[in-house]
């Protein structure tokens, strides 16, 4: 069955360079500490800057479960990640079974950057409506989007 992927974009004020710079270095400034899937309260989320890095959470008692892998580096203009959650909620360890995201970083101006994402492959997650359901039922991309937007525009100013 086919899942249709999800989109998000966004217009952050600030120089390209920046936004992926926050994007990415500061990743678990704006990620929303509610969007976890460990078995305790998150502490930070993670992303390493680089092919085959990893993206994952690390709880307040140390521990740590993986969301994915970096499959495309490309500062400060394109990122690409697997999405390795399904739709139980819970880190599946197959490639075979990850869905990706890619973001693309394109200067709108010398201070402006549009920020587009697709989350595609949702069929190849267990349960991948399921997870397609409960990002739209929780608002979207946009909602993640809009948290990274407003560190951004906040560390600039």
């Amino acid at each position: 069955m086919t899942v249709a992927p999800l989109q998000g974009k966004i217009t952050v004020n600030v120089p390209v360079e920046r936004a992926f710079r926050v994007f990415t270095e500061s990743f678990g400034d704006w990620w929303p500490s509610d969007y976890h899937i460990g078995q305790v309260e998150m502490a930070e989320a993670i992303l390493e800057p680089r092919e085959g890095g990893r993206w994952y959470e690390r709880g307040v008692d140390g521990t740590e479960c993986d969301w994915g892998r970096v499959l495309a580096w490309d500062p400060p203009h394109r990122l690409v990640v697997t999405w390795q959650i399904n739709g139980h909620w819970q880190y599946d360890p197959d490639p075979d079974h990850a869905s990706e995201i890619e973001l693309r970083f394109t200067a709108d101006g010398p201070d402006q950057t549009a920020v587009e994402l697709e989350h595609r492959h949702l069929d190849r997650l267990v349960e991948g409506q399921a997870l397609r359901d409960g990002i739209t039922g929780g608002g979207g991309w946009s909602t993640v989007l809009e948290a990274f937007a407003k560190v951004a525009v906040d560390r600039a100013e």
